[in-house]
Order: structure tokens, then sequence, then C-alpha cells
């Protein structure tokens, strides 16, 4: 018997008993007389006790061990001497009687503690090794937890668990593909699934009517701190619903997440807001509301005093920053510089201080005078001691811009607190969107997202117009899921393609297993899907998803590992019938 309890079992109550326990070697501390053991498993950390008294076989055996070692160890268990209360087993230790060394370590390339000195691609070149630590291994523990009460929550709600192929077909929207060649097939490719939109879909047509799927899905685009190659999604459809039954449904779904897991309780509805509403207040679709900090729009105030910034600008907008009248010109500088950065993009920064005296300093007293000054501040809503921070230029690039300003001046203030959560429904997206450079249309979601029914005449005159019957679930300024009400009518469906560019022959070539299946009978279907692992970093109180999937990529989409992708050998490439160009 390897182990009759984990590391992390024994208490007070199981002093005097025998007992085997099994694990790695935290550390060990030879104090002369006795000598002290940690041992881990992924329940905790027990301590072992050897003293002078026992035998000379036993002390040499303990002299042996090093960090990481698998041991055996089987003794009693006693009560310690000096306890330590910042473990659950910290009141017993094992007074041993045999070790057995089990297998044997190298000294690890970086410490096995929480508090680690191996530095992000250290630690994932060793995953394994990481995977031991306490935070990376109570990520995944939490990301299992949550996987087991979403499908629990989803079962009560008779919702169907069905899985959906891999090996899929290439379509030409949204982000791009992986592919993967066939053998059997040559010159022929599969792709590998952004999401299994088209399959949830025939699966309402089947008569499934609540089917999810906690799925991975993978998308070929560049990399952030919450975007990995292959993710993960909690993917759902329902049948005969409109988009209240959708929202009602998994608002629920993350209310039951939140009270579960986080201890957190939501007695009122979310809070739901339009996409224009959320640009025009927040510079973006996923605004945080955690704190304050609406935009204001001053474009028609601030113009006409030969500021050339301001009269030559689209959008002149801004922000109050409560209580910051007394940041220095160092200070100020900074954001100025934050603003400037091109992932920003903003040309300048213009702040106008109400100071506590009651004096007003402004970047723009040449232009403004205190009493014009003041009024624009009344009319932002600011008082004494608060500071305007005001932005202009294109009105796409002055907004985003403020956004991310209004970001960072939160985290500044200790605004955006881990613990408070927000969330919000963003709803009425635009269906399409316009890119000049290829002078046509886009879907702002995917192909099969229904048009809100009283805009579908807009597709003779203004498709882009035309307002999506979508949302999206947004906590603390991240996206955490998104959906829609599907197209169902084929007639409908045709002039969603056609407002794309698609020809009948192209549209049949690309998705012509659908549109067929919606000759047989499709019943009106909406669903959603939640990022899995956005969701698990946002419950784990951290910004990067990688910490809450087992064996993640790095920036540049490689898993340093297993040293993946990696060239193939020639013979696999000439059965595939691929052949490399150099560049």
């Amino acid at each position: 018997m390897y182990r009759t309890h984990t590391c992390g079992e024994l208490r007070l109550a199981n002093v005097g008993q025998n007992v085997t326990l099994s694990g790695w070697v935290q550390r060990v501390r030879n104090l002369g007389g006795m000598t002290f053991i940690d041992v881990r498993d992924r329940y905790g950390i027990t301590q072992l006790a050897v003293d002078e008294t026992c035998e000379q076989k036993l002390r040499d055996a303990v002299q042996e061990l090093g960090r990481e070692y698998v041991i055996r160890a089987t003794g009693t268990v006693i009560e310690r001497a000096s306890k330590n209360t910042k473990i659950p087993t910290g009141e017993i230790e094992i007074q041993v009687v045999e070790v057995t060394i089990l297998n044997k370590s190298e000294v690890p390339p970086f410490t096995i503690e929480d508090d680690t000195d191996g530095g992000d691609e250290l630690r994932m070149k060793y995953r394994y090794l990481d995977l031991r630590r306490n935070p990376v291994k109570n990520a995944l523990m939490l990301r299992h937890r949550i996987a087991q009460e979403v499908r629990k929550y989803l079962d009560k709600q008779n919702f169907v668990e069905v899985e959906t192929p891999f090996l899929i077909k290439s379509t030409p929207e949204g982000a791009r593909d992986f592919v993967v060649p066939s053998r059997m097939n040559s010159g022929e490719f599969y792709a590998l699934p952004q999401s299994p939109q088209t399959f949830k879909q025939l699966l309402m047509v089947a008569g499934f009517d609540r089917y999810f799927q906690i799925v991975k899905c993978f998308r070929d685009e560049d990399l952030r701190a919450d975007r990995q190659p292959e993710f993960t999604q909690i993917d759902c459809e329902m049948a005969f619903v409109e988009r209240e039954d959708v929202l009602s449904t998994f608002e629920g779904l993350a209310k039951h997440l939140f009270a579960e897991i986080k201890g957190v309780e939501f007695s009122k509805s979310f809070q739901r807001m339009s996409y224009s509403d959320a640009m025009n207040l927040y510079g973006c679709d996923k605004p945080d509301l955690r704190f304050g900090m609406q935009f204001c729009d001053v474009t028609d105030r601030v113009k006409g005093k030969n500021f050339v910034v301001f009269d030559s600008a689209e959008a002149v907008v801004g922000i109050v920053a409560p209580g910051c009248a007394e940041y220095t010109r160092k200070q100020l500088d900074e954001l100025t510089l934050f603003v400037q950065r091109p992932q920003v993009g903003a040309k300048g920064l213009v702040y106008v201080k109400l100071q506590a005296d009651g004096t007003i300093k402004s970047s723009i007293d040449k232009f403004y005078s205190p009493e014009e000054l003041k009024e624009l501040a009344t009319f932002m809503g600011a008082s004494q001691g608060d500071l305007l921070l005001i932005l202009a230029g294109e009105r796409k690039r002055t907004l985003p811009a403020l956004s991310e300003l209004r970001l960072e001046m939160g985290t500044r203030l200790g605004l955006r607190d881990k613990n408070v959560f927000a969330p919000l429904w963003v709803v009425d997206f635009p269906l399409l969107e316009w890119d000049e450079e290829s002078k046509r249309f886009y879907a702002m979601h995917h192909p099969f997202t229904s048009p809100i029914p009283e805009d579908i005449h807009l597709f003779e005159s203004d498709p882009g117009a035309i307002r999506a019957n979508a949302y999206d679930l947004v906590i603390n300024g991240v996206e955490i899921g998104g959906g829609s009400i599907r197209i169902h009518d084929n007639g409908l469906q045709q002039t969603m393609f056609e407002a794309l560019g698609f020809t009948k022959e192209e549209a049949e070539a690309q998705f012509g297993f659908l549109l067929s299946a919606f000759r047989y009978g499709a019943p009106p279907h909406g669903g959603v899907a939640f990022g899995f692992d956005r969701l698990c970093s946002l419950f784990g109180g951290s910004e990067s998803i990688r910490d809450y999937i087992a064996f993640p990529k790095n920036n540049s989409g490689r898993d340093v590992m297993i040293n993946s992708p990696a060239p193939i050998a020639q013979e696999q490439l000439k059965e595939l019938r691929i052949a490399l160009v150099k560049e």
C-alpha cells in the first residue's frame, strides 16, 4: 500500500493512528538531533519527524532525501509541540518508523514554492513542475469546480451535452483557421473549428432543443493575455426561444456560478446597455462598470476659440478624474505619454485642474478664460478638487483612446477591485461592418446572426444601420461571452449572404449543408458561448487565461515544453503530397 491517507487529510482526531503517506519532499530541515521532512501531494503538506531515537537505517535514509524526491513514509500520528496554524495539518506530525525512496529527483530548475524564483518561460518549459505549485494547482482545481457547476446547472435546465467534430470545413469569415491536410483526400484540407456554430444549429434542426458542450475551439490569431490559439467555450444553443429566453437562462448560469464559486449573490437583474451607448459613454463595447468616469462629449462647447486642436477635431471628449486636481506636472506628463503610446493612439492630452483653493489651472489657459473653463467643468459634472482629462481627434480613434485612459485612471485610483463584480449585457450590436479596403460588408459576429426584426427592411436602403439580435455578457470590462438569435429562414439567410457579397454559388459551396437543413423545418433558435478560460481567470482574480490552462502556449503560439510546432519528416510531407516553399 502506497498510502492510507493523503498529505492534507490528517488532524488531531487521528492522533495515535498508524498511517502511510506518499508524496514529494518539499523540504528537509536537519536540526542535529531532529530532522523534519515536509511531504506534499495535491491535497496538502504533512510534517514527518525523525529523531535520534530512531534506527540508524532510518536516519541514514533520511539523509539521502532531496527536494522533489518521491517517498513513502510510515509512522504514527502525534500532536505537534510547535504548531503551524497556516496549514490544515499544522497541529500534527508523523513520528516516522520507515521511509522508502520511490524515485529520486534532480535539483529542479526553480523552487517549487508559492513564490517561485522561476520566470514565465522557464516555468512553461517545465510546466509539469510548475503544476506542483499551489497557485497553479489551485487554478486548475478552480477550473474543475466551475466546469462541474456549469454541467450541474445546465443539466437541471434540460440541456443535453453533445460532442461535435474537430475536423471540419474551412469557412472564409472570422479569424484565420488552423488547417489539417487530408492524406486520404489528396490536396484537400480539414479546418479545426473556431466554434461549433453550424453544428449546434444543425442540432436545433434535429430537434435537440437544448444543447451544450464545454468544447475546444481554435483560432490562428495574434495572442495576448486573454487569448490562446486553442481555448475552451461553454457552447450552448436553444430552440423555440427569443432573446429574453436566452438572456434569462444564461444570466441564471452566471448567477449560479457566482453563488457557488465566489459566494456572491445578485438579487437584481444584470444591467443592459446598447452597443451605441457603450461606445458613446465608455468608448468600447465591453465597459468596466465598477467605476464611473462616463465620457462627456464637449465638441460643440469648445470650438471657435482659435485652439486648432479642438477646432479641427471631429470629436472632443473628456472624463472627470475625481480628486485628482493635485496631480503634479510629472504625473500629467506620464498620462500624456500613456495616451501617445501606439496601442492607445492619441496625439496629446488636455487637462483642466479644479484646484482646492478655487483656482483653475489648465494646459489651454491661453485660449480659454477661467470662466469658460469653469463652465466647461460644470457641464462635465466636475467638482472642486477634480481633474478634467480631454482628448480630441477622429471619433473612431478618440473614443477608444479615451477608453484606455479611463481604465488607466480607474487602476491608478484603485477603483478596479478584483473582488467587486459588475456584470452587464451589451445588446443591439451592428449586424454588419464596412471594410473600406475591400469595399464590402463583413458580419460583425457571424453570417448566421439574425437582424432585429424591425430593421430587416434596411437591407435594401442602409445595411450598415441594421442592428443585430445579438448580445454580449461583459463583467469588469472583460467580454465573458456572447451570442445571438440565429437566422432560421432560408430566404433571410440568402439576403444576409448577398449583403456580405456572396454569390448564390459561393454560399451554396460554403454553407450548402446548412441551407439544405433549413429547408426541412428549422425552428427559431439562438444561443450563446462563454469563454470558459476567461471565466476561470475572472473568478481566480488573474488577467491571464494561461494560469488556468494546464499546458498553455506562449505569446508566439509555441509550447516550449514539447517544442511545438515543429517540422515534420520529409516522408510525412511526401505522403501528404505537400511541398514546402522557402521564403
